[in-house]
């Protein structure tokens, strides 16, 4: 199980797509698969991801190139798609209406519209053969629950048994999160040989219990306290976590230590599919500009306060009405406040300042980070090690949307298909 999405690699899945209509597939997908593919195959063991992004098709047929260079016979690959809804003039407009409408009211440009799709498609595919299932955007979980409908026989209605196979896939979307990964924190919540942390694996038997493990001779932990801040993950409502799949209730849920690193999961309940699926819409945002620049030894912190000071006035007269932010690295920089807006942050002899701007326009952009690339001789004593790039700046709104507007479809490839 490959789950390597989030909601802005799809977007940026969609733009390489827009210059090379070859690409938008993870662009680590021969990484990933190269190295266990002939292992799985030989194995019969299936491999299902969701590296395809935006372009699953793509990603299914270098799998396929991968199986020819390799000398290995070629596999059923199943291309799940359907998720893809951009250009869907209706899904816009319901989507101005929705929760993130603020997002989306002055948008010119969709990048892209993508629905999540369940697990229905990733059982179908593997019910007709398919060796690997290569998707787009699905629902995380639809990733573990797929494979246990297909091998354990689940339909559509048994909302017990899906929501089972949801909390498995949320335990285990994460990857090593539920193993150690995220969860350390030294002192409080040890975690040994995080470096060599195991990926995990969940036994989950026809009824839906299950057993949360990981690999033997690999770092990392899987505990009771592992398992309930991972199941907590991402949650809003415990009684109610909507999925394509089934409503899944995890408030009745028992985790209960069973051996060392094998923790029972059981309880989890199940209510009907909601009637509506959530979409992700991604529109252009500008551009965001960063330059940095560094300030070491005797002094540095009011060579590096004044260096901001220097920027704020001289951008008052270029580009008053660019927003920007000025960071101290390691002092000043993950809180709400700026350098600028906190006059006694500590004092250091290693100060490292970022300036950062988004707007729509990119000659006010660059115009912040030329003036912070002039410190180097127009600024305080010493200033040195100026990087700059500007990148473009994508935003994103969720929305709900009916589900007539989404079909999804499998086509099977390779393998005689």
């Amino acid at each position: 199980m490959f789950e390597t999405l989030a909601e802005r690699t799809l977007a940026l899945a969609q733009l390489e797509r827009r210059r090379d209509p070859a690409k938008g597939f993870n662009p680590a997908l021969a990484r990933f698969v190269g190295p266990i593919l002939r292992r799985c195959l030989a194995s019969k063991i299936k491999i299902v991801g969701n590296f395809g992004a935006a372009n699953p098709r793509g990603a299914a047929e270098l799998i396929l190139r991968l199986a020819t260079e390799q000398g290995i016979p070629e596999p059923r690959v199943a291309v799940v798609e359907g998720d893809d809804l951009t250009g869907i003039l209706s899904l816009v407009d319901l989507a101005r209406s929705e929760i993130e409408g603020r997002v989306l009211a002055n948008a010119n440009d969709v990048i892209s519209a993508n629905a999540y799709l369940g697990a229905q498609s990733i059982a179908d595919a593997l019910d007709q053969g398919a060796d690997i299932v290569v998707t787009g955007r699905v629902v995380d979980s639809a990733l573990a629950l797929g494979p246990l409908m297909h091998a354990h026989g689940w339909k559509d209605g048994e909302w017990g048994r899906l929501a089972a196979g949801t909390l498995a896939g949320h335990l285990l979307e994460c990857g090593a999160q539920v193993t150690g990964g995220y969860f350390a924190d030294p002192g409080f919540k040890d975690v040994p040989d995080l470096a060599a942390v195991g990926y995990p694996i969940a036994e989950v038997s026809a009824e839906g219990s299950m057993v949360v493990t990981k690999p033997a001779g690999t770092g990392g932990v899987v505990d009771r306290l592992t398992v309930i801040e991972q199941m907590l993950y991402e949650i809003h409502d415990p009684a109610a976590y909507l999925v394509p799949d089934v409503v899944l209730d995890l408030t009745q849920v028992e985790v209960a230590e069973e051996g060392k690193d094998r923790v029972r999961v059981t309880g989890a309940g199940g209510k009907p599919a909601p009637a509506t699926l959530k979409a992700t819409v991604c529109v252009e945002a500008g551009v965001l500009g960063e330059a940095e620049i560094s300030y070491a030894g005797p002094n540095a912190a009011a060579r590096a306060r004044l260096a901001a000071e220097v920027v704020a006035a001289r951008m008052k007269s270029h580009a008053p009405q660019l927003a920007y932010r000025v960071d101290a690295i390691g002092a000043v920089s993950v809180f709400g406040a700026t350098a600028t807006q906190r006059p006694n942050w500590p004092d250091s002899d290693d100060v490292r300042l970022r300036f950062a701007a988004q707007s729509m326009h990119v000659l006010e952009v660059e115009a912040l980070l030329d003036e912070v690339e002039a410190l180097y001789c127009a600024g305080p004593a010493g200033g040195a090690g100026v990087r700059r790039r500007i990148t473009p700046r994508l935003a994103s709104a969720s929305c709900l949307i009916e589900r007539k507007y989404v079909q999804p479809r499998v086509t099977m490839l390779g393998g005689g298909a």
